[in-house]
């Protein structure tokens, strides 16, 4: 009998290192010095392009995944930026560009948004993803399976 392999399927659940980074060589995410990252393959967990990427993966292998916008965060959407009223928003709430936010919705979901600009009549937030509109780059090691 040869090497028998353990290859990963559909629902099981992996951990894996891994590193992101931009086309440009930036990184935005990393489980270096951290607990690699658990999930169940297939489940729609993590982004698709990580998803699929998995299956077939042997113990202790690593790879480096392209992950178009499409099956990572998504396009940008336009109608995720919106204006505001400034005065809707607390006086102690910083609003410089780049600062991160949360609001609520009616529904109570809680949804990050960012400061795209403000002036004393409104702030422009946007809903998007900020990873939304980018190719990612993975490098990925499979370090378990448990079917």
């Amino acid at each position: 009998m040869g090497d028998f392999m353990t290859t990963v399927k559909t629902g099981d659940t992996v951990r894996i290192h891994y590193t992101g980074t931009l086309k440009d060589g930036s990184r935005f995410d990393s489980s270096e010095g951290r607990e690699p990252l658990e999930f169940t393959v297939g489940s729609g967990q993590i982004i698709p392009g990580l998803d699929i990427a998995l299956p077939g993966m042997a113990m202790g292998e690593a790879k480096t995944v392209e992950v178009p916008c499409a099956e990572a965060y998504g396009p940008v959407n336009p109608d995720a930026r919106q204006a505001v009223p400034r005065a809707g928003i607390p006086a102690d709430i910083p609003l410089d560009p780049g600062t991160q936010l949360q609001m609520q919705t009616p529904e109570g979901q809680v949804v990050p948004v960012v400061v795209v600009e403000a002036n004393e009549e409104t702030v422009t937030l946007d809903a998007n993803h900020p990873l939304a509109g980018q190719d990612l780059i993975f490098a990925i090691e499979l370090v378990a399976i448990n079917p």
